[in-house]
């Protein structure tokens, strides 16, 4: 018994020993691919290191990066705003986002083949990942030109980001495609396809997120702010290397390329559609602005109008927004996305 006993007194220590483990997700985009290099280069695990956590990086087809973060499987993720509204914050998974990376602005189309215009899209298939900002792409592009009452008569097809590409250029069947980069580039290679509308047309629209598990965020050991303060650490190191110029800069850049098998030149030229924020202090002051609400107040009203905030829920207002400012949109009692700047302000601050 006396050795049972010190075994287990051992195996305690041992465990108290232990750093705490969390995973982020990341999917192939222009603006979360640097991921790919932060875990590779060894980045991640020096800010990791310094705050006393592991981190694991974990890649994902775009879907089921949301599907393991509502299910709890991982702690952060990368994702657009609309879907930190209607996965997470629709299935009851309060959400802050700690780093607003950047927004789509060319990455994400509406592209057709054929000749085929906004006008001619009724009746035509068309594909798109579903319960994702292509469907809110597709709403803005027809709503703006005066074709609303049209977006019913399209017949939408759900197709994984994983098999889109591929499944539009052989299907000669599909009209339209919604997608974004590095697919939109692969597609509009081919003969006879047209662009007939693009996230620069809705600057500030689609933003592209670094998200936590507020109760992650929440640990009574700190152990989730730490996590937290590592990943922003890292991001903003990575931001530096994307933004300096010349051959460094260079291999830098290619070797993030690599992480979605796209050369130099191919990522920048998604790189050259992508706003995005490279210093701190650009995404704290980004989200401070009275437009970023009134962005995210269409976007929301997206969703509920899509049946996307959940089955039970009666207004925009049951899933609500609370803002770095203190500002919440909708019910106070019933904040399920948070945008937290404190992150990115000791990034800025040089305090990480």
């Amino acid at each position: 018994m006396r050795r049972l006993a010190a075994l287990f007194f051992l195996f305690t220590l041992a465990s108290f020993g232990q750093k705490p483990t969390f995973t982020v997700g990341w999917s192939i985009y222009a603006g979360w691919t640097p991921y790919h290099y932060m875990a590779k280069s060894g980045i991640m695990r020096k800010w990791a290191d310094k705050y006393n956590v592991n981190i694991k990086v974990q890649r994902f087809d775009y879907a089921p990066s949301l599907d393991a973060f509502v299910a709890k499987n991982i702690d952060a993720c990368t994702m657009t705003n609309m879907e930190a509204l209607d996965m997470p914050a629709a299935s009851g998974v309060p959400t802050t986002s700690i780093i607003i990376g950047d927004y789509s602005n060319g990455n994400d189309a509406l592209l057709a083949r054929n000749g085929v215009t906004l006008k001619s899209l009724s009746g035509k298939k068309l594909l798109l990942v579903q319960k994702t900002v292509s469907e809110y792409l597709l709403d803005r592009a027809m709503v703006m030109n005066g074709l609303k009452d049209d977006l019913k008569k399209i017949r939408t097809i759900n197709t994984s980001d994983a098999d889109i590409a591929s499944a539009f250029i052989s299907d000669g069947s599909a009209s339209a495609v919604v997608t974004w980069k590095p697919l939109v580039s692969q597609i509009l290679k081919q003969k006879g396809i047209t662009s007939l509308f693009d996230s620069s047309q809705i600057p500030g629209e689609i933003l592209d997120l670094t998200v936590v598990r507020s109760e992650v965020l929440a640990r009574p050991d700190g152990s989730g702010v730490r996590f937290a303060k590592a990943l922003a650490g890292a991001w903003y190191e990575m931001m530096t290397l994307m933004a300096a110029k010349g051959p460094a800069a260079d291999k830098v850049l290619a070797a993030i390329g690599e992480g979605s098998q796209d050369s130099l030149p191919a990522y920048k030229e998604q790189l050259s559609t992508t706003k995005m924020f490279y210093t701190p202090q650009s995404a704290v002051e980004f989200g401070a602005v009275a437009a970023f609400k009134e962005k995210m107040a269409l976007v929301r009203q997206f969703c509920f109008d899509h049946k996307l905030l959940g089955a039970n829920t009666k207004s925009p207002d049951d899933v609500a927004i609370a803002y770095p400012d203190g500002s919440v949109q909708g019910k106070k009692d019933r904040v399920r996305l948070k945008f937290d700047s404190t992150y990115m302000q000791m990034a800025a601050q040089g305090k990480l």
